[in-house]
């Protein structure tokens, strides 16, 4: 009876130790039922939070969802400061071509002459002629032979002639006449301005005709005034210069209007011995067949 007490006691006192230990978080070794003696076991009751991370809780090595993982090759966007590729030079803008007409094609043929691929003209139309010339020109400089005036063409013939003059423009004819002088407001007149190298045939005042002449040199001037026709030769040879005035209109002394194969060959690039010149053969011949011995003529600056 008293070894049963003690045996009571004595249990009732290891489990208050192991009371005190398990409160101070000490590992401890239980005992089973049967009083034997377990493994050590760790009872950890202080509340501090676990030495390992759960599996859930731990970093992904996956990056948040829709951001690109830094360890995958990215796709490199074009920059944007880059040069690009050259698309090349535009094509030359063309200026003139066969069919126009105008100043600046006159001034066009003015250049051609003086580089020699243009004989006649100018005319200020684009014919085949300075079609040809264009050609040529191109060429022998080695750009495409169009036949057709483009701005490098054109830049080219610039670098290598001079500005026209007038009479380069108009070295055979077709320059504007001059307003009428007053006296040749009535009656039947030819009216020959000096200053713009044109005759009007004019009846009471309204212009019939018009044509370009040329005058004498400064040795044989064309004389000024009023003056009549008095002597039409439709075959005239002159003696005094052995040469043909075809379609002569005496007016003074042997000063006449006349058709000239000079003229028409060479424009203004030559002179008459004191006639009144005209390039233009049906010209002449029509208003050698309208003009009467009397009628006026009126020579002016």
């Amino acid at each position: 009876m008293r070894e049963a007490s003690m045996g009571n006691a004595g249990r009732a006192v290891a489990l208050a130790v192991g009371a005190a230990l398990v409160a101070a978080g000490c590992t401890v070794q239980g005992t089973g039922p049967d009083g034997k003696g377990h493994s050590p076991v760790r009872i950890d009751v202080t509340g501090a939070p676990p030495k390992h991370t759960p599996a859930e809780d731990r970093p992904s090595s996956r990056p948040p969802s829709g951001e690109p993982r830094t360890d995958e090759p990215r796709t490199e966007e074009p920059r944007t400061d880059e040069p690009r590729s050259d698309p090349g030079p535009l094509p030359a803008r063309v200026l003139w071509t066969r069919g126009d007409s105008g100043r600046d094609v006159r001034e066009l043929q003015a250049r051609l002459r003086q580089v020699e691929w243009l004989v006649d003209g100018p005319s200020g139309t684009y014919d085949d002629l300075t079609e040809h010339a264009v050609s040529g020109f191109q060429g022998k400089r080695g750009l495409p032979r169009t036949g057709r005036t483009d701005t490098v063409t054109w830049q080219r013939l610039l670098d290598m002639t001079r500005e026209p003059g007038k009479w380069d423009l108009y070295l055979m004819g077709g320059q504007p006449a001059a307003a009428p002088d007053p006296r040749c407001t009535t009656g039947r007149v030819l009216c020959v301005s000096k200053s713009s190298r044109t005759l009007r045939w004019m009846v009471d005042g309204r212009t019939v005709s018009t044509m370009a002449v040329r005058f004498g040199s400064q040795r044989t001037p064309t004389r000024e005034g009023v003056f009549e026709v008095y002597w039409k030769s439709r075959e005239h040879w002159s003696t005094l210069y052995d040469t043909a005035m075809p379609y002569a209109l005496f007016f003074s002394g042997g000063q006449a209007v006349h058709y000239s194969y000079d003229f028409a060959a060479r424009g203004y690039a030559g002179a008459s011995h004191g006639c009144v010149n005209v390039r233009d053969e049906a010209a002449i011949k029509d208003l050698f067949a309208q003009v009467r011995n009397g009628d006026k003529v009126v020579v002016y600056r």
